[in-house]
């Protein structure tokens, strides 16, 4: 069991860590149009787009990549503390 929480957590925090690689290339837009953008685009969106369905904008700063990791921590919190009990 303490192997498949180790590799839920390494897989949690990747893709935390895309999410805010497809913020941060969010500010120059040449860089969507490389390969790895397009391939964080095609990995990340699909979970953003939920978010940004029901999260208005604030001006020109989109708030719902934020309240998607929060909600992304919450859901890894949850599933190790079922996970740790199980175990």
């Amino acid at each position: 069991m303490g192997y498949l929480l180790t590799i839920l957590d390494f897989a949690f925090t990747v893709y935390q860590y895309m999410i805010i690689a497809y913020i941060l290339m969010s500010w120059v837009p040449q860089m969507r149009e490389t390969g790895i953008g397009q391939l964080l685009e095609r990995l990340v969106e699909p979970y953003l787009a939920p978010f940004r369905r029901f999260i208005p904008t604030l001006g020109f700063i989109d708030i719902s990549p934020i309240v998607a990791l929060i909600a992304l921590r919450f859901a890894y919190y949850g599933l190790f503390s079922i996970l740790t009990k199980i175990a």
